[in-house]
């Protein structure tokens, strides 16, 4: 009887000793932020940084690439700025709401992105249509809620067709055309450009050192490869989102 009651005694002290050591250390690294509510949402959200490595910058002669000025309307009627993105990171796609092709998986690729997102006030979207005549802010609209955009930082946007393109093609490199013998009756690149903060493009590095510039914004996360093996990069682009939203 009393061995047993010796090792109610030391089970006790066991216990009183890791309160005394482990407990005062628990609440010291929740009170220095090392456990936080943002650390648990990011992890729930899929969006870990895999990588230190900051992102590098699209270079043009020397100088970090940044975006140009535009001035659009977006799927509500506001008029939508390059101001409007400032303090923002966000993505760039050009599209169009009929069609027949690459659209559809792109803008479905957007919205997983805009899922694992969400409560991200400083995260957004910056859709430019290149068929401004068909694609007026009610089409945009009907658009944004056929696909379930819900992000208020996700604007779809018209106005001026030359205008889109030069900011297509100039601003962005990102190849966009009017051709009557293609599917839907246009031209445009499937890649996605992702800005940060400050207005400037931004992209990880390839296997070489070279900025990879762009990401496709085709293939799903779940298709994981094409039909001519080409990977994914939904994946790669969120974990460089959330690189960019920490800086």
């Amino acid at each position: 009887m009393k061995k047993t009651n010796y090792s109610y005694v030391g089970i006790a002290l066991v216990i009183l000793v890791f309160g005394i050591i482990f407990i005062p250390r628990i609440v010291d690294r929740i009170t220095s932020n090392d456990i936080t509510r943002e650390e648990s949402r990011s992890k729930k959200a899929g969006t870990q940084v895999s990588s230190d490595e900051p992102l590098a910058f699209l270079e043009i002669n020397g100088e970090a690439k940044k975006v140009p000025e535009f001035s659009f309307t977006d799927q509500n009627g506001n008029i939508i700025t390059n101001k409007d993105y400032e303090g923002k990171v966000y993505l760039v796609e050009f599209f169009f709401t009929t069609c027949p092709t690459i659209c559809p998986r792109m803008n479905r690729n957007l919205v997983q992105i805009q899922n694992n997102f969400v409560g991200y006030e400083d995260f957004g979207v910056a859709s430019f249509t290149i068929n401004p005549q068909n694609d007026t802010p009610e089409v945009l609209k009907a658009y944004a809620e056929k696909y379930g955009i819900t992000n208020p930082n996700w604007h779809l946007m018209t106005g001026s067709q030359q205008d889109i393109y030069a900011l297509a093609n100039k601003g962005f490199n990102l190849y966009t055309a009017e051709d009557g013998e293609a599917e839907g009756g246009f031209e445009h690149s499937g890649n996605f450009a992702l800005i940060d903060k400050n207005g400037f493009i931004r992209s990880r590095r390839d296997a070489y050192g070279n900025a990879k510039i762009y990401y496709n914004g085709i293939i799903s996360e779940e298709e994981g490869y094409d039909e001519d093996g080409v990977q994914e990069e939904i994946t790669m682009l969120k974990e460089d989102i959330a690189k960019l939203l920490k800086e």
